[in-house]
C-alpha cells in the first residue's frame, strides 16, 4: 500500500512509549510503531461501527427477508449459486 509523509505532534510521554517499543525491538522503528497502533484503533472502531449496526437488525425481519429470498424461485440466485 503507497504510504505519505506527514508532521505530527505528540504529547512527550507518548513519545516516550514510543521510543521504548522502539528500544525493545517491538517495532522497527517510530513510524511503523504509530503505524501499527493507528491500524488497531481504527479496526477496532470499524468493528465496533459493525456491532452497533448489526444491533439495530430486527431478527425476525431478517428471517424473513431471508426466507422470502430463499423460496421466491429466483433465478438470478439459481443461476449463481
Amino acid at each position: 500500500m503507497p504510504t505519505a509523509k506527514i508532521a505530527i505532534t505528540l504529547e512527550e510521554d507518548f513519545l516516550k512509549e514510543i521510543d521504548r517499543w522502539v528500544s525493545e525491538g517491538r517495532y522497527p522503528n517510530r513510524s511503523k510503531a504509530i503505524q501499527e497502533t493507528l491500524k488497531g484503533k481504527i479496526t477496532d472502531w470499524r468493528r465496533k461501527r459493525l456491532v452497533e449496526e448489526v444491533s439495530k437488525l430486527n431478527p425476525k425481519e431478517e428471517q424473513a427477508l431471508a426466507e422470502e429470498a430463499l423460496f421466491s424461485g429466483n433465478e438470478i440466485w439459481d443461476e449463481e449459486y
